[in-house]
C-alpha cells in the first residue's frame, strides 16, 4: 500500500518556503476537493446502510431477510470500491482490493459466507462513520476557504455594497435598521481583513491535510485487506518459494548424481569388468586396472561425500553451528575469521538455513569480491538469530532482480527471516542476516 506518496516524476524543487506554497499547491486543492466530495459520498452511503439493514432486519422473521442484508453489504462494498478509487486519485493512497468472498455449498452456504465476513462488516462500518465525519469535514473545509479567500480580497468587492446595497461595506454586526453596527469600509478595517483572510489562507492547507490524513486512515483500515488476509497472502507467496527452491535443490541433487557420481560409478564398472578378463591373461595388466578401478571409487565417494555435505552436513548435525561454519571457512579462498556465540542450539530446520545461507555468503566472497579477508559473527538478539558476513573487497553488492543475493533474500523471507545488503563501490561489503529463533 502506497501510503501518500506522490507519483514518480512529479516532484520538484520549489524556492517559496512551505508556508507561501502551500495553499497554491495542487496537492491541497486535491485534498481540499476530497474533503467537499465527502458530503455526498457520506450522504450516499449513510442512507444505504441504514435503509437497507433496516430493511433486511424488519424482513428476518422470513427468509427474504437474509438475502437483503447481503445485499446491504454488497452495496456497501460497491461504496467502498468508490472510495478506494477516489482516495487513490486525490490523496495519492493505494489501497488493494479486498478479496471477493467465496463459499463452497448452496444458497444458504453462500449467504452465511457473505454475514460472516469480517471485510463486509468493516465496508458498513466506514459508511456509518464516513457520514458524520464527511459533514464535519466539508463544514471546516469550505468555512475556511470561504472566510479566507473572501476576507483577503475583500478590497477587489467591497464596492458591491454600497452600489447595490446601500451601505458602506460588509455589516460585522449591527442591529436591522442600519442605525448601529460595525461596517468593514475604513482602511483599518480593511487592513484587518486581509490579515485575518490572509492567515486563514495559510491555515487552510495544513487544516485540510490533517483531516486528509484522517481519511488516509479510515480508508486504509476499514477498506482494505484485513492483516490476517495480508498474512495468508505472505504465506501462500513465500510457499510457492519454498517449493521452488526445493524442487530447484532436487534437480541440482539429480543433476550432479547423474552426471558425477553416477557416471563415474558405471565407467567402473565397466573397468572392472575388463579387469576381470585381463587377469586370465595378463595378471600384471590385470591389477594395474584394478589399482586405476580402486582410485576412481575413491574419487566417486568423495564426490558423495560433497554431495552429501551439500544436503546437510554430518559435522553440523553432530556439532553445531561453529565447528560446521569453521569448516565452511576453511574451504573458502579468502581468510576468513569465525565467531559464534549462541548460548544454545536453534531448531535443526533454523539451524540448516543459517549454515546454507553463510556457505553461499561465503562462495560469493571467493567468487565476486576481490577480497584480501573476510569475517563471519553469528549471535543471538532476543528471539532473532543473527548473521554477519564482512569482507574488504571491492563492494557492489546489491539485491537487485536476479542476482544471488535475491534468490537468498526470498528464501529467508520464505521462514520470516530478512537479508540486508551495505556494499559500496570499494568496499567494504556487510551482509546482515536475521532468522527466527526457535530453540
Amino acid at each position: 500500500m502506497a501510503y501518500g506518496i506522490p507519483p514518480a516524476g512529479r516532484e520538484r524543487e520549489h524556492r517559496l518556503p512551505p508556508a507561501l506554497r502551500a495553499p497554491f499547491e495542487a496537492r491541497t486543492w486535491r485534498e481540499f476537493g476530497y474533503l467537499l466530495l465527502n458530503l455526498p459520498m457520506g450522504i450516499t452511503g449513510f442512507v444505504w446502510t441504514v435503509t437497507m439493514f433496516s430493511l433486511g432486519a424488519g424482513l428476518l422473521i422470513t427468509f427474504i431477510g437474509l438475502p437483503v442484508l447481503v445485499l446491504a453489504l454488497g452495496g456497501c462494498r460497491a461504496i467502498g470500491s468508490v472510495e478506494r478509487s477516489r482516495a487513490r486519485s486525490m490523496l495519492w493512497l493505494d489501497v488493494e482490493n479486498p478479496r471477493p468472498v467465496r463459499a463452497k455449498g448452496g444458497l444458504l452456504a453462500r449467504l452465511g459466507a457473505q454475514l460472516g465476513s469480517g471485510v463486509n462488516w468493516r465496508h458498513a462500518l466506514y459508511t456509518l462513520l464516513h457520514f458524520p465525519w464527511g459533514v464535519f469535514t466539508f463544514s471546516v473545509a469550505i468555512s475556511f476557504f470561504t472566510y479566507g479567500w473572501g476576507l483577503l480580497t475583500y478590497p477587489l468587492w467591497r464596492w458591491v455594497f454600497p452600489v447595490y446595497f446601500g451601505q458602506d461595506g460588509l455589516q460585522i454586526y449591527g442591529s436591522d435598521d442600519g442605525r448601529h453596527g460595525w461596517w468593514l469600509h475604513t482602511p483599518l478595517d480593511m487592513a484587518l481583513s486581509v490579515a485575518v483572510g490572509g492567515t486563514l489562507v495559510l491555515t487552510m492547507p495544513w487544516v485540510v491535510r490533517g483531516m486528509a490524513h484522517v481519511d488516509r486512515v479510515l480508508v486504509s483500515g476499514l477498506l482494505g485487506p484485513s492483516r490476517l488476509a495480508d498474512r495468508v497472502t505472505e504465506l501462500e507467496s513465500d510457499r510457492g518459494v519454498v517449493v521452488d527452491t526445493a524442487a530447484a535443490d532436487l534437480r541440482r541433487i539429480e543433476r550432479d548424481l547423474h552426471d558425477g557420481a553416477q557416471a563415474r560409478l558405471v565407467a567402473l564398472a565397466m573397468d572392472l569388468g575388463l579387469a576381470k578378463e585381463k587377469l586370465l591373461e595378463d595378471p600384471s595388466a590385470g591389477a594395474l586396472m584394478v589399482e586405476e578401478a580402486h582410485g576412481e571409487v575413491k574419487i566417486a565417494l568423495q564426490e558423495l561425500r560433497d554431495l552429501a555435505r551439500g544436503i546437510h552436513p554430518a559435522i553440523l548435525t553432530d556439532r553445531g553451528l561453529g565447528p560446521a561454519l569453521s569448516a565452511v571457512a576453511a574451504r573458502c579462498t579468502v581468510p576468513v575469521s569465525v565467531t559464534v556465540d549462541l548460548p544454545a542450539r536453534p531448531v535443526p530446520a533454523i539451524e540448516g538455513i543459517a549454515y546454507f545461507t553463510v556457505s553461499e555468503l561465503l562462495q560469493n566472497v571467493s567468487k565476486h569480491s576481490g577480497a584480501s579477508r573476510a569475517s563471519v559473527d553469528v549471535w543471538r538478539a532476543d528471539d532473532r538469530l543473527m548473521m554477519q558476513v564482512i569482507d574488504n573487497g571491492r563492494g557492489g553488492a546489491a539485491l537487485s532482480g536476479g542476482s544471488g543475493l535475491a534468490g537468498l533474500a526470498e528464501r529467508l523471507d520464505s521462514v520470516d527471516g530478512i537479508l540486508a545488503v551495505d556494499s559500496p563501490a570499494g568496499g567494504p561489503t556487510h551482509i546482515t542476516t536475521e532468522l527466527p529463533w526457535r530453540a
